[in-house]
């Protein structure tokens, strides 16, 4: 059984959901999102509650109540507030920029490097910080990590872009010879 699959998602009135044969509808203030119904599952709409029940009980479709019932709860509260991730940038020179629907990245390498910010999202720059946000939270992360692999962060001057959260583990250079 599946302990994310059983929990109820409470959708706020600000919020509309419409199920249909192949998709769960979620629309807010920032939009709207096309869930796909996975196969197995049977969405239920019960007044301000939204539930999902497992038709059978093979793997596949225990694992698709949870994956099902938590995209739809992503989508939910994206429509209400968006989601965001924010990126450091550490290094000599090392900066970003944004002008229009281009975020370019000097980080070290002979050119600059430009990336296309995806339809939906919000990307600003603040300093040496990268904020992505957006209604969508596989969008957002996926650019994210777009972000980061442009230059990863190094272990010995923790120089690159690395998620403004994330440890990065130091190692110590080469030590002068014992005298």
């Amino acid at each position: 059984m599946s302990k994310v699959g059983k929990k109820i998602i409470i959708v706020p009135a600000s919020v509309k959901v419409e199920i249909s044969d192949k998709t769960v509808s979620v629309t807010g203030k920032n939009g709207t999102i096309q869930v796909p119904v996975l196969k197995g599952i049977s969405p239920k709409m019960e007044g301000n509650e939204l539930s999902f029940v497992a038709l059978n009980e093979e793997r596949q479709t225990r694992a698709n109540w949870g994956t099902m019932r938590a995209l739809t709860q992503n989508a939910v509260s994206g429509v209400e507030t968006d989601f965001s991730r924010d990126l450091t940038i550490q290094g000599v020179g090392y900066r970003a920029a944004v002008s229009g629907n281009t975020l370019t990245l000097t980080v070290g390498y002979s050119h600059p490097v430009n990336l296309e910010i995806p339809e939906g999202l919000k990307v600003a720059v603040d300093k040496n910080v990268v904020k992505v946000s957006g209604m969508n939270k596989e969008q957002v992360g996926a650019f994210a990590a777009t972000i980061r692999a442009v230059r990863k962060p190094e272990p010995y001057k923790g120089s690159g872009i690395a998620y403004s959260d994330e440890v990065i583990r130091r190692k110590a250079g080469k030590k002068v010879a014992g005298k």
